[in-house]
């Protein structure tokens, strides 16, 4: 099973730190975000990982390279200057995951989640992991119920940006620009969505305040 990690965001919210950095190079514990997710997918048995990315993307592939030094083989989805959100990005790269259920990881969040559980997990359309909502996203994004991810549930939770995904899901996008929720929320009204409820570590570093926290969490000596 092959694994994609979502870089292209252009991290409005992180400015002015990303003015001259992807936001999936800020550093956490003096390793760039985004080669946490790589060590974690590869000592979780994914060796075959793929990395979309946008404005300046080529400092992403210049810190990583072709992934030998972390035990990978990195292949790139480059978008140009203008990101295709998650849904057209991922739908890039489709070409490059093959024609099997893969695993999709966005890079600005932080976790222990163990990947390696989703290596058995062939969905119809998508398996998702899901979160109790942070204090910033109080009405989440999902329902749960015996497995099922369901739109219409009172009581969500919020999309942890880690899931499985099938290719049939993206059989009848088009190339461009297009955010990968509605896609999601109409396999799960057929009930092709399934779904966990995580209640580890789990970070949206989404802005300079929580990247502070975290970075400050993960110093020497915490």
């Amino acid at each position: 099973m092959k694994a994609m990690i979502l870089a292209a965001g252009r991290g409005e919210r992180m400015r002015p730190l990303t003015d001259d950095t992807p936001k999936p190079l800020l550093e956490v514990g003096g390793r760039a975000l985004i080669e946490h997710h790589v060590e974690a997918l590869v000592a979780a048995g994914f060796r075959e990982l793929v990395i979309n990315h946008a404005r300046l993307g080529h400092l992403i592939e210049a810190r990583l390279g072709d992934g030998s030094r972390y035990g990978a083989a990195i292949r790139y989805s480059a978008e140009g200057d203008t990101p295709l959100d998650t849904g057209g990005g991922i739908y890039k790269a489709l070409k490059l995951l093959g024609t099997g259920a893969f695993v999709v990881v966005n890079a600005d969040v932080w976790t222990d989640f163990d990947y390696a559980a989703l290596r058995s997990r062939r969905p119809v359309a998508a398996h998702l992991v899901l979160v109790p909502n942070p204090p910033h996203h109080p009405a989440g994004d999902f329902g749960l119920l015996d497995g099922l991810v369901r739109d219409e549930l009172q009581g969500r939770h919020t999309y942890a940006g880690i899931g499985v995904y099938d290719p049939d899901l993206f059989k009848d996008s088009v190339p461009g620009a297009f955010p990968l929720a509605p896609l999601i929320r109409t396999a799960a009204r057929r009930g092709e969505v399934t779904g966990e409820l995580y209640s580890g570590t789990w970070i949206d570093v989404g802005t300079p305040q929580r990247l502070s926290l975290l970075q400050a969490s993960c110093a020497p000596g915490r």
